[in-house]
């Protein structure tokens, strides 16, 4: 599995453009839950956003284009790592998690997102 920084995402999402179908945009999955989403949330620049809870992946990850650039997002790490196993395991190629979650990607990205 590939891991990146939050700081290391402009880059990833740069090589990820190569690997898109034009005109389309890298995906950062979001697999928090509603009530954090309510929290914290990113802005998408530069990518699209989808917010899929980790209990809803399994019933939901077709909706998903396995040749597609994604990135899965949580809180830590920890559920966004296991949905990046998932899905590899289910055909997905281009799929990385964003180390360090969202409480990363605060301190890394854009302190303006809160910390919870």
């Amino acid at each position: 599995m590939i891991s990146i920084h939050p700081a290391q995402l402009k880059d990833w999402l740069a090589s990820a453009a190569a690997h898109t179908a034009a005109g389309a945009l890298p995906t950062v999955l979001d697999v928090r839950e509603p009530w954090e989403l309510q929290t914290a949330s990113v802005k998408a620049d530069g990518f699209t956003l989808l917010a899929m809870p980790m209990r809803s992946v399994p019933a939901r990850y077709l909706e998903l284009d396995r040749n597609q650039p994604i990135a899965c997002l949580c809180h830590h790490g920890a559920r966004s790592a296991q949905v990046v196993h998932f899905l590899m395991q289910n055909g997905f190629t281009e799929v990385v998690n964003i180390h360090g979650g969202i409480h990363a990607w605060s301190q890394e990205l854009d302190a303006t997102v809160p910390v919870y």
